[in-house]
């Protein structure tokens, strides 16, 4: 079991005039079912969710812990506690809202996650900082580089990893933003540890680097206009983010990464409460530099580990990607307590010869959703999914995957 986030590098917002009622379906959130229901009403505590605590205002938390436990061939058994808090700075009805995510993962195979990622509006939306802060521990399965790779090639890479990644956007226009910032990576004790015998890796063609730096400023153009990007049910996002490194900052080497963002909600049909969500994630570095082999474009590489459900974390790398992915989201239930989501996801990386794209790996899935928080409109995600040459999965998330 994989246990991310959805969301990243993003706005959220949610519109106060749909944050009492589900326009899809009419029906008002004090008649929606989530997680917070059952539990209050098994401590017979259900009179304190309040018509009151939907009201658009500032100080009103909403929050969503919860634990897990899971297993993947990646992860082994793991033990996670993962939360978001979602709230408002402002009491104007356009004030968007703000949201804290974090989560402490610790897995069978001594490996160790602790990310916090943040997305806080200031008062009037005049300012939006977003923040992706993590420590990683985290031995990983690696296949080497490109799209010619098969299962039977794995072997280990040790590393730990401190990421500070942070962005400033302002509004510029309405549901349009312009962002700079600063991100930073620390990696060290990088080896390999059960590398094939009498052969050459590509890790090892790429350049074994036990410690590394990455420090480069962020710049970074931002359109989004959903409601809601905890669980949006229409609108579109186009963010377009420029990382330039210098070795002047602290960077191991001088590189560049650009990283196109495209998601697009529709309701399906109209007016109901089924929505057809399109990804599109491409990520390409510049070959006038050479990012450490661990910040390579690679599956689940992006901020909140979704992109690739149906292979491992990590299963495919290269200095480009291209990423793309439809699901369906359906709801099952009148409350909006239980929902499905079918998908398909492919992805394609560069060949280290030949610079191109060669390989094209597709996976299909389906999942549930049990709605935990109706207020944010948070789900817990479980999803199985299948990928090519025999690679499957299951995952965990607090949130849709995007």
């Amino acid at each position: 079991m994989q246990l991310a986030f959805a969301q990243s590098n993003m706005a959220i917002t949610n519109n106060a005039k749909d944050s009492s009622v589900n326009r899809f379906s009419g029906l008002s959130q004090l008649h929606q079912l989530d997680f917070i229901d059952i539990g209050l009403a098994i401590i017979n505590k259900s009179a304190l969710r309040k018509e009151d605590s939907i009201s658009h205002k500032s100080g009103i938390v909403f929050a969503s812990p919860v634990p897990a436990i899971g297993y993947s061939l990646q992860t082994g058994f793991e033990v996670s506690l993962v939360g978001n808090l979602a709230f408002y700075t402002g009491n104007n009805t356009d004030a968007n809202i703000s949201s804290i995510t974090s989560s402490v993962n610790y897995t069978q195979y001594h490996q160790f996650l602790f990310p916090i990622q943040a997305n806080i509006w200031t008062n009037n939306n005049k300012l939006n900082i977003q923040t992706d802060w993590h420590y990683v521990k985290f031995p990983q399965a690696t296949y080497g580089l490109g799209g010619y790779s098969k299962l039977s090639d794995e072997y280990t890479i040790d590393f730990s990893n401190i990421r500070l990644y942070t962005t400033v956007f302002k509004t510029i226009a309405k549901d349009m933003y312009f962002g700079a910032g600063y991100n930073f990576d620390y990696i060290w004790g990088a080896q390999e540890i059960n590398p094939p015998k009498g052969k050459i890796t590509d890790y090892e063609k790429y350049g074994v680097i036990p410690i590394s730096y990455a420090s480069g400023i962020i710049l970074s153009y931002l359109y989004d206009s959903r409601r809601n990007s905890i669980n949006a049910e229409e609108g579109s996002l186009l963010n377009l983010l420029l990382r330039p490194n210098f070795k002047a900052l602290g960077s191991s080497d001088d590189w560049e990464s650009i990283v196109l963002d495209m998601r697009k909600f529709i309701p399906l049909p109209f007016g109901r409460h089924n929505i057809l969500a399109l990804w599109s994630y491409d990520w390409f570095t510049f070959n006038n530099g050479k990012p450490p082999y661990i910040l390579l474009p690679n599956t689940g590489g992006d901020p909140f580990a979704n992109t690739g459900r149906g292979f491992n974390e990590g299963r495919f790398r290269g200095r480009n990607m291209l990423y793309c992915e439809g699901e369906y989201r359906l709801s099952l239930s009148r409350n909006d307590f239980l929902g499905a989501v079918i998908f398909a996801n492919a992805q394609s990386f560069t060949e280290e010869t030949s610079h191109q794209f060669e390989v094209i790996h597709p996976a299909i899935g389906a999942g549930l959703r049990f709605k935990f928080n109706k207020y944010s409109r948070t789900n817990v995600a479980i999803d199985y999914a299948f990928g090519n040459d025999g690679s499957k999965g299951m995952y965990l998330n607090l949130g849709e995957i995007f």
